[in-house]
């Protein structure tokens, strides 16, 4: 047979071929023109069918892994919450843990689609790479939530003075830690910046105490005003027991003598006894007729 001679088996596609070969066309769009016509009901059952089978397979295996996930953290909190942990601790540990899960479902859900998880582990490193860099400061606040779970300066529940914020430890997350204030105003404060300033623990020894001043007149009788002070300041409640209340001479003044008076109690307690001592020594010095603290007139003049 010559070269280039185009044989076709089908009676229908010979006849009009060989009518074209009549009318002079090449042997390339006879070609062309005897090329099966794709069946569209195969392609369907072949790639697109098993492609949506794998779609809505990933789908149920994302959310009953998630389920999974969620039931197996709940069992977790409710097991560490008997153990010796500390619930700052606990929650931690069942975050980066369930974050991990997180991953790990991920990787296998790729698996599924025949994605090789080599290759996805290693754009997992470069993306991580990038990340870290461009969120330097999250990092270094996970890195000082790690510390303050290890050191432990302060836990939920301590009331503490940081990063210029005073109120009580709410949550100590993995980037941020919760204050509530003495207001009642949450204040949510980077943990880099709580670990990176001074941390004051009011609630780490069983009693605080309260500092206040009760100023004298220069003609009063400072030893009569330290007694009865003392005398009346045991009458202020939720004072810490075995903590006698100091009242002495603190420094002088141009109005007179002014007097330390401080209570030892919880910080619980705290401004309860703060304003009963204030109003105690308003009471007290008033009752008792000591006069009220007056400017010299020649130092006034000056």
């Amino acid at each position: 047979m010559a070269s280039g001679a185009f044989i076709c088996s089908d009676p229908g596609i010979a006849l009009t071929t060989g009518r074209l070969i009549r009318e002079g066309m090449d042997s390339s769009t006879y070609e062309l023109l005897a090329m099966p016509i794709p069946d569209l009901s195969a392609l369907v059952v072949s790639t697109i069918v098993p492609f949506v089978l794998k779609l809505v397979g990933a789908v149920a295996l994302w959310i009953a892994g998630g389920w999974l996930i969620q039931l197996a953290m709940r069992i977790m909190r409710k097991s560490l919450r008997h153990s010796s942990l500390d619930v700052t601790v606990v929650g931690y540990l069942i975050n980066i843990l369930a974050a991990v899960l997180r991953v790990i479902l991920v990787v296998a859900i790729l698996g599924f689609f025949g994605i090789q998880t080599a290759s996805f582990a290693a754009l997992l490193a470069g993306a991580g790479v990038a990340i870290g860099a461009a969120w330097s400061g999250m990092l270094g606040n996970f890195a000082a939530g790690v510390f303050l779970q290890i050191f432990r300066p302060f836990s939920v529940g301590d009331f503490i003075t940081a990063a210029g914020i005073t109120g009580t430890v709410e949550e100590i997350g993995m980037f941020v830690t919760s204050l509530l204030a003495p207001d009642n105003v949450r204040n949510i404060v980077p943990n880099g910046k709580l670990f990176g300033d001074t941390i004051q623990n009011y609630s780490v020894h069983g009693y605080r105490r309260v500092e206040l001043v009760a100023q004298l007149d220069n003609s009063a009788d400072v030893g009569r005003a330290i007694a009865l002070l003392k005398e009346a300041i045991k009458q202020v409640p939720n004072q810490f027991a075995g903590m006698e209340a100091d009242v002495e001479v603190l420094e002088f003044s141009e109005r007179g003598p002014r007097l330390a008076v401080r209570p030892y109690t919880h910080t619980s307690n705290y401004w309860q006894v703060y304003f009963d001592t204030n109003r105690m020594i308003i009471d007290v010095l008033g009752a008792n007729g000591f006069p009220v603290p007056r400017i010299p007139l020649a130092m006034g003049a000056n």
